[in-house]
């Protein structure tokens, strides 16, 4: 083989293995794994009901699937479709223990809701699953995300909560502490797929970046983007605020990849 041909060849693995820069794995409940398919291309990728990214890295095929963290630890199972087959792929989830946060909030309703609040709850979730379950062919440009907004991580995702000593759902994201106002940038360039004020989430920005990578900022003070939107990663897209369940003004930022909320430390990237 020719020193040419050597070097393109090597050239091509580093454009495969480097084209989008990929998140830590970390095969846990609310992490990442990251499993090798094989040579040939996939036509589709489930996993729990959901379409999975799948992505050329290095010559194979790999799936980079979110984990819930309502799943167990031990084996979990892909349903792969490739050249007119449907094969099982199987990968291990290992436990992880996540600590324990105590919350007080003022507003009680906002911990235990009145019966007339049912309804916008009801719609609440469905519109936030629907923006969540968002699934767009083009891969993102890059799945090392950038940090919305400067501040303290004033609540790590996992935590398992109990508000005014009532336990609720674990933390299904990161909790970034900042004045009220503070500019919210982008973590990566996408689409706005859906925006609103909700009873807990508060004044809302989902932004779909492609193949079930979906980033969520809760808690604004203002929205300035409009659903439709295009916008580029480190764009201005609100202000934070503490709308909603709150106990003081911060973000909460959410990552979803395969609708399972996952850790947003693992597609952290240092700019």
């Amino acid at each position: 083989m020719s020193k040419i041909l050597v070097a393109l060849v090597a050239l091509i693995t580093c454009i495969n293995l480097y084209a989008m820069p990929l998140p830590k794995q970390e095969a846990v409940p609310g992490g990442v794994a990251i499993i090798n398919l094989g040579s040939a291309k996939p036509d589709q990728v489930m996993y729990n009901k959901q379409r999975v990214m799948t992505a050329l890295i290095d010559r194979d095929w790999h799936a980079i699937v979110g984990i819930p963290l309502t799943v167990k630890p031990g084996q979990e199972q892909l349903t792969v479709e490739v050249a007119g087959k449907t094969l099982p792929v199987e990968f291990e989830v290992k436990d992880k223990a996540y600590k324990t946060q105590r919350l007080t909030i003022k507003n009680k309703r906002k911990v235990n809701p009145y019966k007339d609040d049912m309804p916008r709850i009801l719609s609440d979730k469905e519109r936030i699953n629907r923006a969540l379950s968002t699934f767009s062919e083009q891969l993102p440009n890059n799945m090392l995300l950038h940090q919305p907004v400067e501040g303290r991580y004033s609540s790590p995702f996992g935590l398992r909560r109990y508000f005014n000593d009532q336990p609720r759902k674990p933390h299904s994201g990161l909790d970034i502490a900042a004045p009220e106002g503070t500019p919210i940038q982008a973590a990566e360039s996408g689409i706005v797929v859906e925006t609103g004020d909700y009873f807990f989430n508060g004044k809302t920005i989902f932004i779909d970046h492609g193949q079930g990578l979906v980033t969520m900022y809760c808690h604004l003070s203002s929205i300035d983007v409009a659903n439709g939107q295009v916008v580029t990663r480190g764009e201005k897209i609100g202000e934070v605020g503490q709308t909603g369940r709150v106990t003081g003004a911060h973000l909460h930022w959410s990552v979803s990849l395969n609708h399972a909320l996952v850790d947003p430390l693992l597609f952290m990237s240092v700019e």
